[in-house]
Order: structure tokens, then sequence, then C-alpha cells
């Protein structure tokens, strides 16, 4: 069914390319890129992103089964790792020729009693994070099971995710995670008699250790333009922009509440403008009231009231603008880290609860 949405998210074709150039510019020759899509792409579009890319990279990395699903249907060929499997849909895995990442014991046992001929797996190692991953104490059971069914399956990969990777006062944590993976991919490989792909760098870890790069790294949110590297921030462009248009505009005299539950009074006369978008489509709720602001023309036209469920409204009193009229939301990456920090939380969340009823579109 065709989205006639007016509120749009344009995804910039060129700026993906040069930020995913950037990153490939801090790698060896030989070191692979694996992207990560997971969460419709950090929040953009997974299917659009990675059409986009899917010559450009070598691997691309989705969280659950039904998020590399949907990138087979829509013709993506390149291996995809997913990095959290259930056990209830790894028949499904095995049907579109995803990547499973086992875990744990459970997933692998489960895993090895399906009807495979050297299916490719990967090995997640908890060196720190202490969230998904085999302890480096499972390894040698791990081994001796993985040697048992070498005919059914081959380690494709090994890896683990660092835990404090753009904080340097970690380094020496970090260090201490970078220098046990060794050890237990070590382990690992020598029991098998084969070298398998290992990484361990997220978009933090490339910029800030490179002695952890290896044979791969994992391109997440610096794909999209945000990092907490100064430096790589200001090589790195905003990926997407997200725009809507005014609905209608409205005087509203002095005195004269706006919205739900009249949080908010006129003080003067006013031109309130109405905006089709609202926390359905992950516009925060933290943001009304003034504290929140839309890019009309040029100008900061600031919330007043509260954000519905589908609709916001903006003071234009000072604006020179028309019902119809463009509208950018988070007119840049400084607004929405703004934005994350006014409604206390991060940038992932703020890009990634952008509502799935916006129209996505790639533009050249």
């Amino acid at each position: 069914m065709d989205n006639s949405n007016v509120s749009q998210l344009h995804i910039k074709a060129a700026a993906l390319d040069n930020n995913l150039a950037y990153f490939k510019r801090q790698l060896a020759p030989k070191c692979k890129t694996l992207v990560v899509v997971k969460a419709f792409g950090y929040g953009s579009s997974a299917i659009l992103v990675a059409n986009h890319l899917k010559s450009k990279v070598d691997y691309f990395a989705v969280a659950y089964a039904q998020e590399g699903i949907a990138l087979r249907k829509s013709g993506i060929e390149t291996p995809i790792l997913v990095l959290h499997p259930q056990s209830d849909n790894l028949d499904l895995i095995i049907e579109y020729n995803l990547e499973p990442n086992l875990y744990s014991k459970k997933i692998m046992d489960a895993f090895l009693q399906k009807e495979v001929v050297n299916y490719p797996i990967h090995l997640k190692i908890n060196t720190g994070l202490n969230r998904l991953g085999l302890s480096p104490e499972e390894l040698p059971e791990v081994c001796l099971t993985l040697l048992k069914n070498k005919t059914k399956v081959f380690v494709q990969s090994i890896y683990s995710h660092l835990a404090a990777s753009e904080d340097l006062n970690e380094r020496e944590f970090t260090s201490n995670q970078i220098n046990s993976f060794k050890s237990a991919a070590k382990l690992i490989e020598d029991s098998l008699g084969y070298a398998a792909l290992k990484h361990m760098t997220n978009t933090s870890g490339i910029l800030n250790y490179p002695e952890a790069h290896l044979d791969m790294v994992r391109l997440g949110i610096g794909l999209y333009g945000f990092t907490a590297d100064e430096d790589a921030r200001l090589e790195l462009e905003q990926v997407w922009k997200l725009s809507s248009k005014i609905s209608q505009i409205r005087h509203i005299p002095k005195g004269s509440s706006v919205g739900y539950n009249r949080t908010q009074f006129a003080e003067r006369d006013l031109r309130i403008a109405t905006i089709p978008i609202g926390h359905a489509d992950g516009f925060f709720r933290h943001l009304g009231g003034g504290k929140g602001w839309v890019s009309i023309r040029g100008q900061k036209a600031y919330l007043f009231g509260t954000v519905c469920m589908d609709i916001i409204l903006v003071d234009v009193t000072d604006i020179d603008c028309e019902e119809g009229g463009s509208v950018e939301i988070y007119e840049s990456r400084e607004t929405l880290n703004r934005f994350a920090t006014i409604c206390e939380t991060i940038n992932y969340e703020i890009l990634t609860a952008v509502g799935q009823r916006i129209q996505r579109k790639i533009i050249d």
C-alpha cells in the first residue's frame, strides 16, 4: 500500500557513502566491513540502506531473524549475521540462509539438532559486557561439541563486543577485553584447526582501538553520522532528514489555552501551526511546552502545549509561513542530540523511535 504521509524521512545516499568511506579509511586494506542495520537501520530503513550499500560492504548484521528475512525478501544476497537468534526461529534462519550467532550452549545445541551441512555459524565471546556470549571457561566444552559436529557447521566468525569503547577513561578495561578475546579466539581456532573471521569493534572502537580491528569491524551508528569523537564528527554527514508540512494555522487570542489539559496559555495573541507528527511517530512528549522546536524557513518554531499522538503545535507568530509550508524536524545532528539531553536519553533512542508510518525515501 502506498504511504502518502506528508511527514517523510529522506535518507541521503551520498551521506551514507561519505560516512562509510570515512570509516573504511581507518582500516587496513584487507579488513572487512560489517554494517549493522538492526532496528530498521537505526530508525531509517534497513532495506533502503542495505540495498544501497550491498555492493560496498562484506556483511550486514541484524538483531533478530525477522529483520534478516525482510532483507532477503527485498533482494539482499550479502551475508547476514543474526546477532540474537531465538530457538523458535532457527528453521527460518536456515530457510533464508541467515547466519546465527550461537551465543550459548543451549542455542548451540538447538541449532545442531537441525539437518544442516557445513552451515556458517558465529560464536560470540563474553569478555566483559556481560550480556550475550559464551564465557571463556565454557570454550573447551564448546570446542569439543563443534568438533563432533564438524560436518554440520563451520565457524565463520568469532566475535565480542566492547563495553566502553567511547570512554577513553576505560582504556585499561577495554585493553583487557581485547586481550581476553584474542586468547579465546586462539583457543577456538587451535582446537578447530582453521581460522575464522575475528571482530569486536563498534563505531567508537573503530576510531579509538585500531589494534582491535582484526579481520572485520562492525559499523553501526557512525554510518548515520553520529559519533562521540569530535574530529570524526567533522568528517561525517547527517544521513537523514525528517520533514513534514503545516496542516493548519490558527489565530489564538491572548489568554486562550492550546492543546490537551490546558497546559499552556497564550501570553499574547499568537499564530499556532499544526504539524502532522506526534509521539506515535517518535516525537517525544518531553519536548512539549516550549522545550523542543522545529525549523520553519530557517527559524525555530517552539512547541506550544503538549505533544499529541499524531500532532504537534508550534508557535509561528513571528515566522512568515503559510499552510502547506515545509517543516524540518530535527534539522541537525546537534538539535537531535540536544533533544536527547532534554528527554534524558541518548541519540540512539531518538533515532530508533521514528515511527514506521513515516514514509522513507532514499535520495541520490
